[in-house]
């Protein structure tokens, strides 16, 4: 009696069992002990373990054998999901066609799940984040005639070039030459691509006349992309044009300098104020500008000494007496009140001496010989000779024939 192997003995039993299949038709090995334990006390206690050849979870647990092993075939049974589910992926539209995606379904099924329509592991931002418009977006607006293998994740220009090309609002893209990076303005998050993230204020300001003006009139012809941010660069026509309140050349063409930038207009020069360059009194609140300003000059004019402008004033003035001839000094407002409304308004007071003393006439250089100094001034050259003024003052105590001493006593003029 051969000890063995099994089959040795057990051909016949081999041959004939059907249970739980046919084992001949299923091709099953002839060692016995392969399956059936040696101590067990009847041939129908197995030891096989299927987790051995392929594990058993989820839906295959409940799945009926001769569902994959057909016709009793349990020697050649593929265990990759694309040798059973070839069919299943080809013929799959739900929730879309699975032509093109990956024969690894554990890529988005999960094995142990009860049901195969239990995609459970595929996370969509593993690849592409879904967000704002992305969320309610229909699957096949991306992923158009079932591609779910090759559509760009960015850039945003890639599936969205049509958008770019076809924009026109607020303006025409394409125009424009805003940059294919479409969230430079519109933010991911946002639920419609009508929202747009562009902060003006990041590349220039929009104040004062600014923010009422119509974006054509800066933006024209639909330049986005190189207008210029200096006032220079787009007032250029209206500073050479300008006339009010002056004529603009020579001014400087930072507009900024007179024009305040969130004045509601730009008739508005608020910003300058012309004391800092010269204070405006007297006879200069009333004068014109071109007055001082010839020629439209607005940078070099002189703000002193006064000679520096009334040259001409001091040569040609002979009221009360001939300036040159008389050597009056040039610093004007030693006798001229800068708060004078009129220029013949003089803050020299004579005192109580008359101007017209005697012979003078009025002529000043009666009285004041030296003409290159004001404050000398002689009653005895000329006028009140020696001889004869000693001999009016015989009785005067004290008396001295000078200048000063006259004055002392006769500062009215008069002979009292």
């Amino acid at each position: 009696v051969p000890t063995s192997p099994c089959y040795a003995c057990h051909a016949t039993d081999y041959t004939n069992a059907v249970t739980p299949v046919n084992h001949v038709a299923s091709n099953f090995p002839t060692t016995c002990d392969t399956c059936h334990k040696f101590s067990d006390t009847l041939w129908t206690q197995g030891t096989f373990n299927h987790s051995s050849v392929f594990r058993l979870s989820g839906v295959h647990a409940t799945t009926a054998c001769a569902n994959c092993h057909i016709n009793n075939n349990f020697a050649t049974v593929p265990t990759t999901c694309a040798g059973c589910h070839t069919k299943d992926s080809q013929t799959t539209t739900t929730p879309v066609n699975h032509t093109g995606l990956p024969t690894t379904c554990d890529s988005c099924h999960n094995f142990a799940d009860a049901a195969w329509t239990l995609a459970s592991t595929f996370n969509h931002a593993t690849y592409f984040a879904l967000a704002g418009a992305h969320t309610t977006a229909a699957c096949t607006a991306c992923h158009k005639s079932g591609n779910f293998t090759t559509v760009p994740t960015s850039p945003c220009y890639a599936c969205h070039a049509t958008d770019y090309t076809n924009a026109v609002t607020p303006v025409n893209h394409v125009v424009s030459n805003f940059p294919t990076t479409c969230d430079t303005c519109h933010k991911f998050s946002d639920t419609l691509w009508t929202q747009g993230v562009f902060n003006h204020a990041s590349v220039f300001p929009l104040s004062g006349v600014h923010a009422t003006t119509a974006c054509a009139n800066c933006h024209i012809n639909n330049n986005y992309s190189t207008v210029p941010t200096t006032c220079a660069g787009c007032h250029t026509k209206d500073y050479q044009t300008a006339t009010t309140p002056v004529n603009h050349t020579g001014l400087p063409t930072t507009c900024n300098s007179c024009h305040n930038f969130a004045d509601a207009v730009w008739t508005l020069a608020s910003t300058f104020n012309h004391a800092t360059y010269f204070p405006l009194a007297g006879a200069h609140t009333t004068a014109a500008c071109t007055a001082c300003h010839k020629s439209g000059n607005f940078t070099t004019v002189p703000t002193s000494p006064c000679y520096a402008c009334h040259a001409t004033d001091y040569t040609n003035a002979v009221t009360p007496v001939n300036h040159i001839a008389a050597n009056f000094p040039t610093t004007c407002d030693t006798c001229h009140k800068f708060s004078d409304t009129l220029w013949t308004q003089a803050v020299f007071n004579h005192t109580w001496f008359p101007q017209n003393h005697g012979n003078s006439g009025g002529v000043c250089s009666a009285c004041h010989t030296n003409s290159s100094n004001y404050m000398v001034f002689s009653c005895t050259t000329g006028c009140h000779p020696q001889s004869q003024t000693v001999s009016h003052h015989q009785q005067v105590a004290g008396f001295i024939y000078a200048s000063q001493a006259c004055y002392s006593c006769h500062p009215r003029g008069s002979a009292g």
